[in-house]
């Protein structure tokens, strides 16, 4: 069973590596991780196999995005997410949820950038001893339905049983 149960792991982390490249969809499917500056193939990777790859220190800063304001992004100007069925510094995204939306890992304590307050940053530590950045207690997430910086295709979406929202400088959901 264990064998079965690590070949489906190490299966699930091949067809995200190759959503990141291409080959999945677009637009708010539920699959994979968007590429950024902590969270990236060799993170899917890290949290199939955590030992497998290392990850980076991950950045928050914000940005200016459409008709949601000024919210939390990653160094990579991606989008960044709170799921309401998370607990303060406590995810419940785990397994195909995390695929669909990756947590915002980080190796050691996330880095405040421009526009966002270091008093708020955080961390959560995930199954694994992985970190996952949190602000203002909420551990934060990427989409995958967001393939490029400034898309916010995740947001208000219901998906694993609670809605996913961006959040703002004050680490608040925005729902509009």
């Amino acid at each position: 069973m264990k064998r079965t149960a690590r070949a489906a792991t190490c299966a699930a982390a091949v067809l995200l590596a190759s959503a990141l490249t291409g080959c999945g969809s677009s637009g708010k499917s539920d699959s994979g991780h968007a590429p950024s500056d902590a969270t990236s193939a060799s993170a899917a990777a890290a949290k199939a196999h955590p030992k497998a790859a290392k990850v980076a220190q991950a950045t928050v800063a914000t940005k200016s995005v459409g008709n949601l304001g000024t919210i939390l992004v990653n160094g990579k100007d991606r989008t960044l997410y709170l799921f309401l069925a998370d607990k303060k510094n406590t995810s419940n995204c785990t397994g195909t949820c995390a695929a669909a939306w990756p947590p915002l890992l980080t190796n050691g304590t996330a880095l405040a950038g421009k526009g966002a307050d270091s008093k708020l940053l955080g961390t959560a530590t995930r199954s694994g001893g992985v970190k996952q950045a949190t602000y203002n207690g909420h551990p934060l997430y990427l989409y995958i339905g967001d393939t490029k910086a400034g898309q916010s295709n995740g947001q208000g979406l219901n998906q694993f049983g609670a809605l996913w929202y961006v959040v703002n400088a004050k680490g608040k959901q925005v729902t509009s």
